[in-house]
């Protein structure tokens, strides 16, 4: 069993909460069975009866009656009904249930659905509900909306370095070769070899990702340039771009005019089904937003490598995507910050420019300035890499992530260097 004691705090600290649970994420990451294994053993090893676990998996053609909203809401009410119990009820591939006519208003346009179902079962005080899905209807945009504001979401992402080096049979530079390549969907650790493991990635974007994305946003005749907007994201990660540069891209390389906005629109049904995430830039001594170009990470780097058939691994590209998704991991808001100082020319005339800080990680108070760097070997790349750092102006932390295996330490600035496996692996990284 992979341990994922993270989510598993989180469902945790949420039971009993008066809240429906949604579970949300991209496919095959593990929200079922972090529901259904995980935390229905943690249940039964504290004193929680197996009755009182109601699991239910829609997709299974044995539930198939309960895809009709009404059958599931009289078959969860007669498994709750004794209210000495606190009872567990998980709903797995919610999105199965149809919506059906209300039988008992003749003529109406009263409908009924799964939302229904959670509502009225939200009202038994013994009750407490878990949803997940897999397709558009249970992107949390939408999904929140319709509990009407008693949805408590919990985002499951592919697996973080340290959940899967707990399960990895190696050392930990093999499991970072492995992971750096293939990235962290827990079934991709069952499959063997590169063949098997690259086509098991490259399967998901057809037979799944786009083919949920096109259904949902009823895009009929667009496979083509939804393919080709990811082949150039996943090219860009970790380079500034917008809908206009893409667009732009479409008209010199493939004599395609499509409009920045389409494209736009398209970027957002990525992000919406968990597969990007944008990263905007921040001004930090102005301390406001700066608007297009923005940055994309995927999810999983090994999704990311698969869409170009593994032939660009570029190291400081899929590093940096790493350390982006080991921050949003630790529930961190992270921006990519921008730096802006005065100098002056040889001529001694005064000059204006922006330096890039790859992430500005916050939570709550804390806050962090974080920089991606393969190596600072030498002098001349060890300024490269901390000049924005050291004009940032204030007390909050700043490091440097470097690939090599070192002992953290502090310069004289009292910048932070450590390694990329020590930074994923000890949670306490980032106090070092």
């Amino acid at each position: 069993m992979i341990e994922r004691n993270k989510y598993l705090e989180k469902l945790i600290n949420k039971k009993e909460n008066g809240m429906v649970k949604v579970i949300t994420g991209i496919r095959r990451c593990g929200k079922s069975y972090m529901l259904f294994n995980i935390y229905r053993d943690y249940l039964l090893k504290n004193g929680v009866n197996e009755e009182q676990i109601i699991c239910l998996a829609l997709d299974d053609d044995e539930n198939i009656r309960y895809r009709n909203p009404i059958e599931l809401g009289s078959f969860l009410r007669s498994r709750t009904s004794d209210q000495e119990k606190q009872y567990y009820v998980f709903l797995d591939e919610i999105q199965k249930v149809v919506t059906v006519q209300n039988p008992y208003i003749e003529g109406a346009e009263d409908k009924v659905g799964f939302v229904d179902v959670v509502l009225g079962l939200m009202k038994r005080e013994n009750v407490d509900v878990y949803i997940t899905g897999s397709n558009s209807k249970m992107l949390s945009s939408d999904i929140l909306t319709e509990f009407r504001g008693r949805g408590d979401e919990i985002r499951i992402n592919p697996l973080s370095f340290s959940e899967f080096y707990a399960a990895f049979d190696g050392d930990k530079r093999d499991a970072w070769n492995e992971y750096f390549t293939y990235g962290g969907l827990p079934l991709v650790m069952k499959k063997k070899g590169h063949e098997e493991k690259a086509q098991y990635l490259k399967s998901l974007f057809d037979t799944i990702y786009l083919s949920d994305i096109m259904e949902r946003n009823k895009i009929a005749n667009d496979k083509n340039i939804l393919d080709d907007i990811l082949n150039i994201v996943s090219s860009s990660v970790g380079s500034l771009t917008n809908a206009h540069r893409i667009a732009n891209t479409f008209k010199s390389e493939k004599q395609i005019s499509i409009g920045a906005s389409t494209i736009s629109s398209y970027l957002d049904y990525f992000i919406d089904a968990f597969m990007i995430y944008e990263a905007v830039r921040f001004d930090v001594k102005g301390r406001k937003y700066i608007g297009s170009p923005m940055k994309y990470y995927f999810c999983d780097t090994g999704l990311r490598n698969a869409r170009l058939n593994f032939r660009q691994q570029e190291e400081n590209h899929i590093m940096e995507n790493i350390i982006y998704n080991e921050l949003r991991y630790r529930d961190f808001n992270v921006d990519v910050g921008v730096v802006e100082y005065c100098y002056k020319d040889e001529n001694k005339k005064s000059k204006r420019a922006s330096l890039e800080i790859d992430f500005v990680a916050t939570k709550g108070s804390r806050k962090y300035y974080i920089q991606s760097a393969l190596s600072v070997s030498d002098e001349e790349k060890r300024i490269q890499e901390t000049r924005s750092l050291k004009n940032v102006g204030d007390s909050f932390k700043k490091i440097v992530v470097i690939k090599d295996n070192i002992i953290p330490y502090h310069d004289d600035f009292g910048i932070l260097y450590v390694g990329i496996e020590k930074f994923l692996l000890d949670e306490n990284s980032l106090e070092l």
